[in-house]
C-alpha cells in the first residue's frame, strides 16, 4: 500500500452531511458510507483518526438566536445535538469492527468520555477512532473552531474538512449560483481571511495558520475521496 501523505488527520463532518436529501435528521445509509470511508483509510493506510462533528442536522444555535432565544442556550442545545451524531457514528463505525471512542466536552458519563487531549493521544496510538462532540464545550464558537482547536491538540498533519453540498473544493464565488465562479487548487490563510472566502469561521483559520496545520476543503459525499487525499492525489483545496 502507497505511504499515506499525512499520518495523523482530523476530519471535520457537518451534521447536515449526516442528513442526506432529507436536509434534517439522521439518514443512517448516508452515515454508513461516511463511516465506511473513515474504515477504509484507518485499516488499508494505518492512519490516526480523530472526527469532529457538527449538529446543525438536529439544531443550530444561530437558529435559536434569530428566532429570539439566548445564544448561550441555544448553542449549548447545539452541543447536545452533536453527542447524538457523535453516538451514531460510533455506532456504525463498531459494525464494522473499528473501535472508536466519544469523548465530549460537555460531561456525559454514561454515553461518553470526558474530552481529555492524553486519553484521545493514547486512544489514536491504539488504533481508535476517536469522535470528539459536544463542541468545545463553550458557546459562541463554532464546531470548525473546534475542529481546529483539537487539530492542534492532537498533533494532527491536516485538517479535512468535507463538503455536503456537492462543491468539491473553494470557489471565488459560490458555483451553484455564479457559473463563473473559478476553483482554486490552492490558497492560503491569509487569502482565506482578506476575500471573505466561506472555508472555515475566521478563528479557525487563524487559529490553522497560527499552528501551521494544512486545511484540505473537498467534496465528502463522493465515496473514496477521503482515500484519495490521503494518498496524495490532487483533489479539492489547499489552504495552507
Amino acid at each position: 500500500m502507497p505511504e499515506p501523505k499525512w499520518q495523523r488527520v482530523l476530519l471535520k463532518l457537518s451534521g447536515e452531511s449526516f442528513a442526506g436529501e432529507q436536509g434534517f435528521g439522521i439518514d443512517g445509509d448516508i452515515v454508513g458510507r461516511l463511516a465506511r470511508q473513515i474504515v477504509d483509510v484507518r485499516r488499508d493506510l494505518e492512519v490516526d483518526i480523530a472526527v469532529v462533528v457538527g449538529g446543525g442536522n438536529i439544531w443550530r444555535g444561530m437558529t435559536g438566536e434569530g428566532a429570539g432565544m439566548d445564544r448561550a442556550q441555544a448553542d449549548y442545545m447545539g452541543m447536545l445535538a452533536t453527542v447524538i451524531n457523535a453516538l451514531a457514528l460510533q455506532d456504525l463505525l463498531e459494525r464494522l469492527d473499528q473501535p472508536t471512542r466519544v469523548q465530549s466536552a460537555i460531561a456525559m458519563s454514561q454515553v461518553a468520555e470526558p474530552y481529555i487531549r492524553r486519553r484521545a493521544l493514547r486512544h489514536l496510538e491504539k488504533g481508535r477512532v476517536v469522535i470528539c462532540a459536544g463542541g468545545s464545550g463553550n458557546p459562541y464558537f463554532t464546531t470548525d473552531t473546534t475542529a481546529a482547536l483539537r487539530a492542534v491538540e492532537m498533533d494532527a498533519d491536516v485538517l479535512l474538512k468535507g463538503s455536503h453540498s456537492g462543491v468539491d473544493g473553494v470557489y471565488t464565488d459560490d458555483p451553484r449560483t455564479n457559473p463563473d465562479a473559478e476553483k482554486l487548487d490552492r490558497i492560503t490563510y491569509l487569502d482565506v481571511l482578506n476575500r471573505g472566502l466561506k472555508v472555515m469561521d475566521a478563528t479557525s483559520i487563524t487559529m490553522c495558520m497560527d499552528n501551521q496545520v494544512p486545511i484540505v476543503v473537498f467534496d465528502l459525499m463522493t465515496d473514496g475521496n477521503v482515500r484519495s487525499i490521503l494518498e496524495g492525489r490532487p483533489l479539492g483545496t489547499l489552504v495552507s
